[in-house]
């Protein structure tokens, strides 16, 4: 069984998250502070981690931190609207991706099944040559893409695009980082970049697979495994209460 640890200080978002995941399969254990969440993560070590950004002891991107010194379970972020800024500071400390409040059990429970499968599926190998997303494959080696078998020509740069968000599929990675990674140490606010060659990988990943590179507007870009006319998560599904209703946490790009 899954174990899934939830950290959050509402009572009553607790115990509707631990009613509605308990009753899809998942193990649910709860912690009310930053501190408790961090030490329930080191004692019953969790397949995965909901993180509410608002805690009243620790700041919710300090324990993403923290757990990032010693552990990559996957971190879903719980955020307010409001709290763009901090979504991305959570992505960038390590969380795997976020949720943005109100929402429902059914986006939830989608957005843990894709994180899982991402972690599972990572292969922090050096000696890793070759990546699969849905229907395009990056041979690593030979700098080489294949949409569905047929072959793409890519700019250098388009390439090492493509293979770092294609290593970090379906984890949100933010402009930031992607600049700082793929550019260099000295990039981190050409944003302007990052849209220039996110329009032009889509376009040369065409139809199949272009819509898989999704845009998280404000924030990042993420690489999804889903084929193209479905969502890593949708929203609607079961309340996870009357006030935790809600809609996605990103948009696909046109």
């Amino acid at each position: 069984m899954t174990r899934v640890l939830v950290v959050d200080d509402d009572p009553a978002l607790l115990r509707a998250l631990r009613i509605g995941l308990e009753a899809r399969g998942f193990e649910v254990t709860v912690a009310h502070t930053g501190g408790e969440g961090l030490s329930r993560a080191a004692q019953s070590t969790p397949d995965l981690i909901v993180l509410d950004l608002g805690l009243p002891d620790l700041d919710g991107v300090e324990v993403c931190r923290r757990l990032r010194q010693w552990t990559e379970v996957p971190v879903i972020v719980l955020s307010a609207l409001d709290s763009e800024d901090r979504k991305v500071l959570a992505l960038d400390s390590g969380a795997d991706d976020y949720v943005t409040k109100p929402f429902g059990m059914q986006e939830l429970e989608a957005r843990l099944r894709v994180a899982l499968r991402h972690a599972a599926a990572r292969n922090p190998s050096s000696d890793l040559v070759s990546l699969t997303v849905g229907p395009i494959r990056l041979d690593l080696a030979a700098r080489v893409v294949e949409v569905g078998g047929t072959p793409i020509e890519l700019t250098a740069r388009e390439f090492d695009l493509l293979a770092f968000l294609a290593r970090n599929a379906g984890k949100v990675c933010t402009h930031r980082t992607i600049l700082h990674e793929v550019w260099g140490p000295g990039y981190g606010n050409e944003t302007h970049y990052l849209r220039v060659y996110a329009s032009r990988l889509r376009h040369k990943l065409g139809e199949q697979a272009g819509p898989l590179l999704r845009t998280n507007p404000g924030v990042g870009y993420q690489l999804v495994d889903e084929r193209p006319g479905r969502r890593a998560a949708s929203g609607g599904g079961s309340p996870v209460s009357p006030d935790h209703l809600g809609g996605n946490a990103g948009e696909l790009e046109p």
